[in-house]
């Protein structure tokens, strides 16, 4: 199968980085143009948050995941939005705001505004370009999106605001409507008619993708779980972990591209600590190994879920990147 070369979403870890909490631990944004035919990766893209826009005491510094449309590369930092004209990177637009904190997520509307994932005080916004906020939706449902938080606070210099509620995770639309996964309730919700939701259930997601009437999810232990876009009823549940080598844990899936209804490539991350324990544990339970024990190198990885095969994988934590948060083809960009 001809694969497309990609464009990888992430960041570079701090040599130190398995000593420190998730918000001290990564050290700069980057972007790889990946070509799986010659295995190579090229850089695309270093970045480092300025200082006016990041906590003073060691800032934690990544890309999370982004969306290719029309030719731009729209990507997030910690409290940043970025966005890339292809194919040289020429960096065309850029939002900060005080409500920033721990984004996850950004989406360019077809009204050319932007939908972001504010993860660190649970809503979802949608401001313009020129950064001025249009609407707010809290990601528990009925709650006031501020009734938690101050208007009066500069989020983008507080590390961290955890444990959140909900941890909004990816924003996606379905027709006029606007959804959002949630991290800790293992669902999918539409913000702009709350009475729907998918149940994802069997971990908690990442990724919530539409394509050809349905909307893939990614979960952190490795399934893939497929709903259908007119009912929202989960329709199948694939279980990665029982393809290829099963005896460790794959990674912490998240970052995906889906090519036809059996070829996906999935990115993987290695495990790392985190002192919220619960979000781990499912290392431990599934493979009785500690969460250290047996880690894979980030790396992007082609399957075929109809065959229940894994075709071809990529290390690229030798290029420099450790961390995965979204897959773009780079052979969509217009020239």
């Amino acid at each position: 199968m001809q694969l497309p070369d990609l464009y990888i979403v992430g960041g570079q870890s701090k040599k130190e980085a398995e000593q420190k909490d998730e918000w001290h631990r990564h050290k700069q944004g980057l972007i790889l143009r990946v070509s799986p035919q010659s295995n190579s990766a090229e850089m695309c893209v270093e970045y480092v948050t300025p200082p006016e826009a990041r906590p003073e005491e060691d800032p934690s510094i990544i890309f999370k995941t982004g969306a290719l449309e029309d030719g731009k590369l729209y990507v997030c930092t910690q409290t940043e939005v970025l966005i890339y004209a292809l194919p040289n990177f020429e960096q065309v637009g850029y939002v900060s705001l005080p409500c920033f904190n721990d984004l996850h997520h950004v989406l360019p509307t077809p009204e050319g505004n932007l939908l972001i994932t504010v993860t660190g005080l649970d809503m979802v916004v949608e401001v313009t370009p020129q950064g001025e906020i249009l609407r707010e939706w809290g990601a528990i449902v009925g709650q006031d999106p501020w009734s938690r938080f101050s208007r009066e606070v500069d989020y983008r210099r507080i590390a961290t605001t955890k444990p959140h509620e909900a941890h909004p995770n990816h924003v996606f639309r379905v027709g006029e409507d606007i959804w959002v996964t949630r991290f800790e309730q293992r669902d999918a919700i539409c913000l702009t008619q709350p009475d729907q939701r998918i149940d994802i259930g069997v971990q908690r997601p990442h990724d919530g993708d539409v394509h050809e009437g349905r909307i893939y999810f990614t979960t952190v232990d490795g399934h893939i779980v497929v709903a259908n876009l007119e009912n929202k009823q989960v329709e199948q549940i694939i279980d990665l972990n029982e393809i290829g080598d099963s005896d460790r844990a794959l990674g912490w899936c998240r970052g995906l591209h889906i090519l036809d209804e059996a070829h996906m490539i999935i990115g993987f991350s290695r495990i790392r600590p985190t002192k919220i324990r619960e979000n781990v544990q499912w290392v431990k339970h599934r493979f009785g190994l500690s969460e250290n024990a047996g880690k894979h190198p980030a790396r992007i990885a082609l399957y075929n879920v109809k065959e229940r095969k894994l075709c071809w994988e990529q290390n690229l934590e030798e290029a420099g990147l450790n961390v995965i948060f979204s897959i773009h083809p780079a052979a969509k960009q217009v020239q």
